[in-house]
């Protein structure tokens, strides 16, 4: 497997790259990237073959959307994809004046969470712009979530993006400005509420699909398989310590990982180690191998973290390392796996 290897976008069917391009590193997140680093990523990014790029307005308040689309400026508009989401609006306001949660030194916009028809239409004129494109291919619905909202108010938020955000994607396909539109979540249960109510093409899965949490084979996979619904899959690494390998103050779901997390990782660990397997490659292939999943996307703050992503697409695992995490009940049976046959 290759970051550039094609694959279709479900039932839509345009091709996209089996790695995406991840824009919230250089949103700032966390920790701020320079700009000249953060058109290097994109450039580099595209060298590599990736030609799936996905942003959010949440990300740096617009500063992701905007460097993304300054990087891809000047390429060829047919031969990429570009995903971005609605939820959020911006509207300006100075630096300093408003909390900008874990994103640093961002753009001078506040975030204000607004799913109603109106806005959500608006939200893609004002992307369109920030990102000097004239169309987008991918439009999200974006955290309506219990993560984001909490269990008391995310109902309320859910109900609102079916009933506003959602009728105003479905225009924006009929009327051929997007191609395909879906839902971007933390949450596997959201996704499956989603996609029983309204006619989504795709999803955007983050941290529920891995090597330590395949509970989405349950429901949600089979449906979009049966459908043809795409799955984008994120965090992957389940915001860290898939990546690191369970070190100390390794993150798993954006805090401290919990001792049980590490235990488990340790042992996934141990089986990668007696493969000559790195366990970030078998972290990213385990969750590109589901028939259901369009591509899996990556975020990097260096090239040198960007280059090992690449990498790890393209390590050849054997198929005896999946045999062996299934019999040591650290990956379920009916888990999809990647064979070199």
């Amino acid at each position: 497997m290759a970051v550039d290897d094609r694959r279709p976008f479900g039932r839509v069917g345009f091709p996209v790259s089996v790695a995406g391009y991840g824009g919230a590193p250089i949103g700032n997140l966390f920790r701020p990237i320079p700009e000249d680093r953060a058109q290097a990523l994109v450039a580099d990014a595209w060298d590599s073959g990736i030609r799936y790029f996905d942003t959010a307005p949440l990300y740096g308040h617009g500063l992701s959307e905007h460097r993304l689309g300054h990087g891809l400026l000047h390429r060829p508009r047919s031969e990429y994809v570009l995903a971005t989401k609605v939820g959020r609006r911006l509207y300006p306001q100075e630096r300093g004046t408003f909390d900008s949660g874990a994103w640093v030194d961002v753009a001078p916009f506040r975030s204000e969470f607004e799913y109603g028809y109106d806005a959500v239409l608006r939200e893609v004129e004002d992307s369109l712009q920030r990102m000097c494109t004239d169309r987008l291919d991918i439009l999200f619905i974006h955290d309506c979530d219990v993560y984001t909202h909490g269990p008391a108010d995310q109902p309320a938020r859910f109900r609102e993006a079916m009933a506003g955000a959602y009728p105003a994607l479905a225009r924006l396909r009929d009327e051929g400005v997007v191609k395909a539109i879906g839902i971007g979540v933390n949450e596997a249960d959201v996704c499956y509420a989603a996609i029983q109510e309204a006619d989504l093409d795709c999803i955007l899965l983050a941290g529920r699909y891995t090597l330590l949490e395949q509970e989405p084979l349950d429901d949600l996979m089979p449906a979009c398989e049966e459908r043809g619904i795409a799955v984008v899959l994120g965090g992957v690494f389940n915001s860290g310590v898939l990546a690191t390998g369970p070190v100390e103050g390794a993150k798993f779901n954006y805090g401290p990982a919990p001792a049980h997390i590490l235990d488990r990782v340790r042992a996934i660990q141990a089986v990668c180690d007696r493969h000559g397997v790195p366990l970030p490659a078998a972290a990213v292939q385990f969750a590109a191998a589901h028939p259901a999943v369009a591509t899996v996307c990556l975020g990097a703050r260096t090239l040198e973290q960007q280059r090992r992503n690449a990498e790890n697409f393209a390590f050849d695992i054997p198929d005896a390392l999946w045999d062996e995490l299934r019999d040591t009940g650290l990956i379920r049976y009916d888990a999809p796996a990647p064979s070199r046959a």
